[in-house]
């Protein structure tokens, strides 16, 4: 007599930890005008550190300006405070008293 075949388990696949997907929201930075910090290193600093085109970056450091306060980006959580972080350390290191922050995106 043979023995009944036994259909195999279902094995769950769990995807790797590189295919997981971490969804963080979405943070805004912001770019405060002070009197010190000239235009010619504040779009240094968009174009260097945040990729923007140096007419965007432009138009950013006018709305600061003019308003005292402006939009740079939109990104999940951790890397705008990256992006923040590393935008005020280089300000710093070349004695200007730039200010970025950032806040979640309502």
């Amino acid at each position: 007599m043979t023995k009944p075949i036994r259909p195999e388990r279902e094995v769950e696949v769990l995807p790797d930890e590189e295919e997981l997907l971490f969804v963080e929201p979405p943070w805004r930075v912001l770019i405060h005008n002070d009197d010190v910090t000239t235009f010619e290193f504040v779009i240094r600093i968009l174009k260097t550190i945040f990729g923007l085109s140096h007419e965007v970056a432009e138009t950013i450091a006018w709305r600061t300006h003019v308003h005292g306060i402006a939009l740079v980006c939109v990104r999940p959580r951790s890397e705008a405070q990256r992006l923040v972080g590393k935008a005020i350390f280089a300000a710093r290191m070349e004695g200007f008293p730039l200010m970025l922050t950032c806040e979640p995106d309502e």
